[in-house]
């Protein structure tokens, strides 16, 4: 299996004529999302982003075929493999040489990259699409998703819901009087952007989840003591301090506005990047963020039924923000599958309203 990374996915959808290259400029500040949005089911390529040497694509994780395509798969085969993937991870090997080190550059600027403002009622510009990796002292390398509104040229503040892994990882740095060393990895794999979008119980490597999915080399960062995919596009560096900021306001997965919160303050030293690096973009709410929100659900419900009735697929549907409503198909064996099927569903899918 030969390299996974966002060129081959944009060579493999320039080939199916997924793809839309749009060459004139296209401000990152509030137009770029327009035009997303108008286009959601496709991917777009930003040739002139306004950011010298960037380009930006959107619409990577818009269709499931993009999903298939990653995992070497059909669609009906998708939930098979996460699956699979969630109950025997690998451990992904490290290299010295990586792609997302070709340039290093510690003035860490920004606002150099092309990160869009999607409404005029946002907080600021965003990162939507970045998978932080952090170390817990007890449980290890943990990779999740966090939105994150520029503060300055090199601040954020971090959406980091409470009680979860960088949460918990973040208060025992804080209680050792220290910051938390995060990578932010823009540009992933579509195989590692799904990885990083499930929730394997604790202590389990969503980077082992991804290599057992495809393979996903890692590299250590220049300035964090931290392992990052090979393949990504660019490497924010940095640290999550104890120094809290108003993050929002912003638009959730519901399409609903997300209230102004005090949240933790990342500053980044040090950005690493692939010659011409390509951003990768997601809208808030569009469609990209619905289904990478909801399709590594599906694994989970799928196991959940399977422990009492026979279940042949999963289907979180976009009627229901690709997050609260489900279809589960059954090979119904006794008048009680149903039922039983319906209340595991709700186990292994705990936001689910309806299926």
């Amino acid at each position: 299996h030969s390299v996974v990374n966002l060129r081959r996915f944009l060579d493999w959808a320039r080939a199916e004529q997924r793809l839309t290259v749009i060459a004139r400029p296209v401000d990152p500040h509030l137009e770029m999302a327009r035009v997303t949005h108008a286009l959601q089911d496709r991917v777009i390529l930003f040739e002139s982003p306004q950011r010298a040497g960037w380009q930006v694509v959107t619409g990577v994780c818009a269709q499931r075929e993009h999903f298939a395509w990653a995992l070497g798969t059909g669609v009906r085969g998708i939930v098979h493999q996460l699956v699979q993937a969630l109950n025997s991870p690998v451990e992904p090997p490290l290299v010295t040489e990586a792609p997302c080190q070709q340039v290093i550059d510690y003035s860490s600027d920004l606002d150099s990259l092309p990160l869009l403002h999607h409404l005029s009622g946002d907080g600021g510009p965003y990162i939507t699409s970045g998978v932080a990796i952090i170390r817990d002292p007890d449980h290890g390398r943990n990779a999740s998703y966090h939105r994150l509104m520029q503060i300055g040229p090199r601040a954020f503040t971090a959406r980091i819901v409470e009680g979860r892994g960088t949460d918990t990882a973040w208060r025992k740095a804080l209680a050792q009087g220290q910051d938390l060393e995060v990578a932010i990895c823009l540009g992933v794999p579509i195989h590692v952007l799904l990885a990083a979008a499930m929730s394997p119980a604790k202590g389990v490597d969503e980077l082992a989840v991804a290599h057992a999915l495809a393979p996903t080399p890692l590299v250590r960062c220049v300035s964090v003591g931290l392992e990052v995919p090979a393949e990504c596009e660019a490497v924010l560096e940095g640290r999550i301090t104890p120094q809290l900021a108003d993050e929002g306001p912003f638009i959730d997965l519901t399409e609903t506005w997300d209230v102004i919160r005090q949240q933790p303050v990342i500053e980044i030293d040090c950005i690493t990047s692939r010659q011409a690096p390509i951003y990768h973009a997601l809208l808030p709410g569009g469609l990209e963020h619905k289904l990478l929100m909801g399709l590594p659900r599906e694994p989970t419900i799928f196991q959940a039924v399977s422990e009492v009735a026979d279940c042949l697929a999963v289907s979180i549907t976009p009627g229901g923000m690709s997050w609260l409503h489900a279809v589960v198909q059954l090979n119904k064996q006794s008048p009680y599958d149903g039922s039983q099927a319906i209340e595991a569903a709700f186990r292994g899918h705990g936001s689910l309203k309806h299926l």
